[in-house]
């Protein structure tokens, strides 16, 4: 464990105390306008927003603390979610695409690292972390509040919903948050599922498997973990599922196998006892031989005892009487198939499935419909959460994977930080008619948000395709919507309170590229600018449209697409730096994208420049019209060269590769087909 967190449990345990005794005692029938359900991540999250825009809320926990799912799982008490401390930037925004842990406010001390310095932090801290973010924020949180039935009801004011607790008591609320996370082990019922044990409540000490045989249903990261703390002392360690593994740093989906738990791999491809095999789980059948074999000369062959089999569905004798996981020899696959692979007996066998929404809670007026990814383990909500069915509540956190399930982040934190922050901008819309936050920019001033925010956003750098920053034309200006849900885009208007003109609308987004490629491959990146759109890694595209793309375009989009075919799309090209600020191979090809979108030379000019088109064209650039015309150029006391001088900003004589026509200029735009002044088009 960190060193740092022995000091911190008194501070936390009496933050927590204190927290729960300020409430009121728990009797009679309660009204919030906001109940946020579980006080895990999501829910502390959506109450600092709440917190904050000074609503009326409270957050409800069954337990004793936040996060308390932390304090049991995972089970061998690391987290693989990273903790980058140093990353050579004071940025707040940028480190926070490196800190996958922290939750968003306005405190910039707020973060985990206060709590660990691990790369991959100890389990124990997060809910450290996450009591002191309650605490130092002052969140209303109300604990031991164990809601057993939520229901709704239809009034003249609107609907309600009621939520029930252990005590019958009773809370309503007009909108309902429910950010309970995944909690229920998965399980799949097959023939002898009753011989498993759970993830949920194996023995974690190594010395339990000495020398024993152990199978493990699934192959994800709760699986792997198990393995990888086993592999020194069990004998033999197989995996099995109905996939291949799926790695990481192949797939960009962090919920796939990431590199820290991926032992077993090398065990399995360099043939030490352990191995990897696919089969559907509701085929097989693990069961208990009902007598001893017997060798060759007719002895009886030695076994442990309580050992586990496993066999196929399809060799079981009258499977329709069977009701008991005990077979015969004849029954083993090995009795039909001498090198079956899995015909040796196991010691243990271990289900590390995952978890699952707890729908028991929800009356026939609130359960939101299984959604038709995760093999139904999940809601499924709309595109800005809302139930489907449901109106008034919405599904937070790991809960709402649905929408990006196994193609982007938000199942967990460092995701869904920002579709809570999504979620409460809705809310703040409908609810208080205050729209989505955006920045009004001048045009002349876009490309260099943009850029801004390609280099440090970090909403849409982890919520790739999810997220986009959607920028609305208004001709010589625009305003600058940030971390919009993308497949909201049809309902942009009604989520956002923000119009769309006839000057149309660009969507800033981040993503991979869709070719599948072999990522440690010497082809695995694309470097020319001109190549862009062939980009593999993580990149910045922009999609133009004169209108809102309608949801049946939203649904036929093509495969693998983030959005909808634009009029116009722009690549740019990946970077090894993740920094998208090269003057030829990033900024030059996004402003002659940008110019055609908003049809105006978007060039930047000096001031002499401005002057010169001033007294000689009707229209100079956009540039200079928002700029050195509206008295914002430099100082009128210095000539233009003189104050660009002064400033630094000159070239010296020993530099190299300046312009012969003006070397104040650098020849690396003209190689890029920049000019100062040249190629105008201007109207005169």
């Amino acid at each position: 464990m960190d060193s740092k967190l022995p000091c911190l449990i008194l501070f936390i345990v009496f933050g927590c105390v204190r927290c729960s005794s300020d409430d009121p005692p728990n009797n009679g029938t309660r009204h919030h306008d906001y109940c946020v359900l579980g006080a895990g991540p999501a829910g502390l999250q959506m109450g600092y927003f709440l917190s904050k825009a000074k609503r009326d809320y409270i957050i409800m926990e069954r337990n004793s603390g936040p996060g308390s799912f932390f304090n049991k799982y995972p089970r061998h008490r690391k987290l693989i979610s990273i903790n980058k401390i140093h990353t050579g930037r004071q940025n707040r925004e940028f480190n926070l695409r490196h800190d996958w842990n922290s939750l968003l406010s306005d405190r910039p001390d707020l973060l985990l690292k206060r709590v660990s310095g691990d790369f991959y932090p100890p389990a124990d801290a997060f809910p450290l972390y996450l009591s002191m973010f309650v605490k130092e924020l002052g969140l209303k949180v109300r604990y031991g509040v164990d809601i057993g039935r939520i229901r709704a009801v239809q009034s003249a004011a609107g609907r309600r919903y009621i939520l029930t607790d252990q005590h019958a008591s009773d809370y309503t609320c007009s909108v309902l948050l429910v950010a309970t996370g995944l909690w229920v082990p998965h399980k799949v019922e097959f023939v002898g599922s009753h011989l498993v044990e759970g993830y949920e409540s194996i023995s974690t000490n190594p010395e339990d498997y000495k020398d024993q045989s152990v199978l493990i249903l699934g192959k994800g990261n709760s699986a792997f973990e198990t393995a990888q703390s086993i592999l020194g002392r069990a004998s033999h360690v197989h995996m099995i599922s109905s996939s291949p593994v799926r790695l990481a740093w192949q797939t960009h989906y962090v919920g796939d196998l990431r590199a820290v738990n991926n032992e077993l791999i090398d065990t399995y491809q360099l043939k030490s006892l352990d191995g990897l095999l696919e089969a559907h789980l509701d085929k097989i059948v693990i069961a208990q031989r009902q007598e001893q074999g017997r060798t060759r000369s007719g002895k009886k062959k030695k076994e442990k005892k309580g050992q586990l089999y496993v066999t196929l569905k399809k060799f079981l004798q009258h499977q329709e009487q069977k009701n008991s996981s005990d077979v015969t020899g004849e029954e083993l696959p090995g009795y039909y198939i001498d090198n079956f692979s899995l015909r040796k007996p196991y010691d243990r066998v271990i289900r590390c499935l995952g978890f699952r929404f707890n729908f028991s809670i929800f009356d026939s007026s609130t359960c939101p419909p299984k959604s038709d990814n995760a093999k139904g383990r999940l809601p499924q909500v709309t595109a800005w959460y809302e139930g489907k069915v449901t109106p008034g509540l919405f599904v937070l956190g790991t809960a709402a994977h649905s929408r990006d399930y196994r193609s982007s982040a938000g199942g967990f934190v460092h995701g869904f930080r920002y579709t809570v922050r999504a979620v409460h901008r809705v809310l703040e819309q409908r609810y208080h008619s205050n729209p989505w936050p955006s920045t009004k920019l001048r045009t002349s001033q876009l490309q260099s948000w943009i850029l801004k925010r390609v280099g440090e956003a970090s909403g849409p750098y982890q919520m790739f395709e999810v997220l986009g920053d959607v920028i609305l034309l208004r001709g010589s200006h625009c305003e600058y919507v940030e971390e919009f849900t993308l497949q909201a885009l049809p309902q942009f208007s009604n989520l956002s309170g923000h119009e769309v003109s006839h000057h149309g609308l660009i969507v800033l987004v981040m993503q991979y590229g869709k070719k599948k490629i072999d990522y440690l491959g010497p082809e695995r990146t694309e470097g020319d600018w001109t190549k862009a759109w062939k980009s593999n890694f993580l990149h910045p595209v922009l999609y133009y449209y004169d209108t809102l793309p309608t949801e049946e375009e939203i649904e036929l989009r093509p495969s693998g697409w983030a959005l909808p075919r634009p009029k116009a799309i722009h690549h740019m090209v990946e970077d090894f730096l993740a920094e998208w600020d090269s003057p030829i191979s990033h900024i030059q090809p996004l402003r002659r994208f940008l110019e055609h979108c908003v049809q105006t030379d978007l060039r930047a000019f000096y001031a002499e420049s401005c002057f010169r088109s001033a007294l000689t064209h009707r229209k100079p650039p956009l540039f200079c019209q928002q700029g050195y015309l509206q008295q914002q150029g430099v100082a009128r006391i210095k000539q233009p060269r003189q104050h660009i001088s002064d400033a630094g900003l000159m070239p010296t004589e020993q530099d190299a590769g300046t312009s012969v026509a003006d070397p104040a200029f650098p020849n690396c735009l003209a190689q890029a087909g920049a000019s100062e002044s040249s190629g105008l088009k201007l109207d005169s």
